[in-house]
Formats: C-alpha cells, sequence, structure tokens
C-alpha cells in the first residue's frame, strides 16, 4: 500500500513538473457573441429579411381585431347570416394568421441558426489561429468557473473578429 501512495505522489509531482511551462488561456464565448461586428451585421441582415412579413403579420392581427369589434358592437343589429358570415370570416383569417406567425417562426429560427452557425465557426477559426500564433497548449471557453485576468484572452478573440474579413 505504501509503494502505492509513493508511487502516487511521485507520478503527481513529476505531472507537475512537466506541466509548468503549459501555457493556458480562457475565451468567454458568449462576451464574445455579444460584441463580434460580424453579429452586428447578422442582426441587421435578418432584421431586413423579416421586417416585411413581420409587418404584414401585425396587419393581419389588426385587422382581425377590427372585424372582432364590429361583430362585438353590430352583433345585436346584425342578421343571423351576416353575423354568421363574419364569424366564419373571423375564424378563417385567425387560422391563417397563426399558419403565417408558424411560418414566419420557423424560417426566422432556421434563418437566425444558420447566421449563428456561422458566427461561431468564424470566432473558432479566430480562436485557432490566435492559439497557434501565439502557442497556446490549451484553450478552455464552456465550463469554466473562474480564470484569471492573466488568462482570459478574449479581448484578443474579439479584436481577431474584427480584422477578419467576411
Amino acid at each position: 500500500m505504501k509503494k502505492k501512495i509513493a508511487l502516487f505522489l511521485g507520478l503527481l509531482f513529476a505531472a507537475n513538473i512537466s506541466y509548468a511551462d503549459l501555457k493556458i488561456g480562457f475565451v468567454n464565448i458568449p462576451a464574445v457573441l455579444e460584441k463580434a461586428p460580424q453579429a452586428e451585421k447578422a442582426k441587421k441582415r435578418l432584421e431586413e429579411k423579416f421586417s416585411p412579413r413581420d409587418k404584414q403579420l401585425v396587419a393581419q392581427g389588426k385587422e382581425i381585431q377590427t372585424m372582432e369589434e364590429k361583430l362585438a358592437k353590430d352583433a345585436a343589429t346584425m342578421s343571423e347570416s351576416v353575423r354568421s358570415k363574419l364569424e366564419s370570416d373571423i375564424l378563417g383569417k385567425k387560422r391563417d394568421a397563426k399558419r403565417s406567425q408558424q411560418e414566419f417562426s420557423e424560417d426566422f429560427n432556421a434563418s437566425r441558426n444558420e447566421e449563428l452557425g456561422k458566427l461561431q465557426r468564424r470566432i473558432v477559426e479566430a480562436v485557432r489561429t490566435i492559439a497557434k500564433d501565439d502557442g497556446y497548449d490549451l484553450l478552455l471557453t464552456d465550463g469554466v468557473i473562474y480564470a484569471k485576468d492573466q488568462f482570459d484572452i478574449t479581448n484578443q478573440v474579439q479584436t481577431k473578429l474584427a480584422t477578419m474579413p467576411e
């Protein structure tokens, strides 16, 4: 038993000596995502692409609201057939609006995920370039509870992203 403990302590001591020259860094990916110039450009592209459809959905909602207000206000004076037709029209428009909203959400999420994927690939490329250029042995991202400022290279990654071509 004493031999095992001595061996374990010896290995532990040898491991500490061999890792003395290990260069380690940390990158806060959420901070990079938040401040990356490519993120702002991606956000603008999404807004340009989906703004018309969003406005159309808002207009549909206002039209349905107007029809419902008319039904509530004039229901007592409407004939049964006119009221029934208006209720049917409202239900049809609500169904169409719900379907349009769902399609919009799916398309928007797919586009957002695509843009996020592109940005994440760019960040990984920047991190790898910094790691190779500066001789890092290990760079950590997620799951780090604490890292000294001397290990944090987030600003370097942000600077590298700013200089990378689209």
